[in-house]
C-alpha cells in the first residue's frame, strides 16, 4: 500500500492500536483497492483467501441457489465481511459485489490468522466484529420468523425515518430489488406491502417516500428494539 493508504487504514478501529511490529505484519501483501459499482469481490464457494473490510461505499452480500438469487446485507463503512470464512480457513457462504464506488481493504487471510494467535487485542477486536455481525443475524431472523412482510416493510421505512431525524421524509438508496431481498420478499409481494401501507400515509413517489400518519404506521409495526435497533 502506498503511504497515504497506511494512514487511512491505520485509523480505522481494529488496527489503531495495533504495534507497529505487528501491523506492518498484518499488512504484508494487504491492498486497498478502489474499485467501480457493480465489481463481483467474492463468490460463495471459494476459499476465502482474504478478509475484506469496507472503507468506503456500499458492499451487497447475496446468495443464490437453484437459479434464484437474493440480498442477504448491506454493509456500509467501516466493516468487515466473511470474517467467519478467513478465521475458519473455508469458503466463502455469501458473494459479495460492490454497489456504488468503493474502497476496500484486502488482507491476506493467513496473516489474519497467524496475528489472531499472537496479539490479544486484535483477536479481541476481531471477536467483536464476529459478535456485531452474530446479533445482527438473530434480529434479522427475528423479524424474518415474527412479522408478517407488511410489518417488516413498516419497520423499515420507520428505521429510516429515524435515521432522517424523524422528519417523516425517507428516501430510498437501493433499488426495490435489492429492498426486496433485504426483507425477505419477491420484488412483486414488496410492490403489494406498498400498496397495503398507502392506506396508513406510506406516499411513494418514485425512491422518495413521505410518511404522513406515523401514528398509524407505528401502531401497525410495533416496533421492537430488540429487533430494530440495529447498532450494537
Amino acid at each position: 500500500m502506498r503511504d497515504e493508504d497506511f494512514r487511512v487504514v491505520r485509523e480505522i478501529s481494529f488496527f489503531s492500536t495495533m504495534s507497529d511490529e505487528h501491523f506492518d505484519d498484518l499488512f504484508k501483501m494487504a491492498y486497498l483497492q478502489r474499485f467501480p459499482e457493480q465489481v463481483q469481490l467474492a463468490t460463495e464457494g471459494d476459499k476465502a483467501e482474504f478478509l475484506h473490510v469496507v472503507v468506503e461505499g456500499t458492499i451487497e452480500l447475496f446468495g443464490s441457489s437453484n437459479d434464484r438469487e437474493t440480498t442477504m446485507f448491506l454493509l456500509r463503512p467501516v466493516t468487515t465481511f466473511n470474517l467467519s470464512a478467513v478465521l475458519n480457513d473455508t469458503v466463502y457462504l455469501m458473494s459479495a459485489r460492490t454497489l456504488d464506488k468503493a474502497k476496500v481493504l484486502m488482507i491476506p487471510a493467513e496473516n489474519v490468522r497467524r496475528l489472531m494467535e499472537i496479539d490479544l487485542i486484535f483477536a479481541r477486536e476481531m471477536v467483536a466484529e464476529l459478535s456485531k455481525r452474530y446479533r445482527m443475524v438473530i434480529k434479522i431472523s427475528k423479524e424474518q420468523k415474527l412479522r408478517t412482510g407488511v410489518e417488516r416493510l413498516a419497520n423499515y421505512l420507520l428505521r429510516l425515518n429515524a435515521q432522517s431525524g424523524n422528519a417523516g421524509l425517507v428516501e430510498l438508496t437501493e433499488d426495490k430489488r435489492t429492498l426486496a431481498g433485504l426483507l425477505g420478499m419477491t420484488p412483486e409481494y414488496l410492490s403489494r406491502a406498498f400498496s397495503t401501507l398507502r392506506k396508513h400515509g406510506v406516499e411513494v413517489r418514485g425512491s422518495k417516500i413521505r410518511l404522513t400518519n406515523l401514528g398509524d404506521l407505528n401502531d401497525l409495526a410495533k416496533p421492537n428494539p430488540l429487533i430494530d435497533k440495529r447498532a450494537i
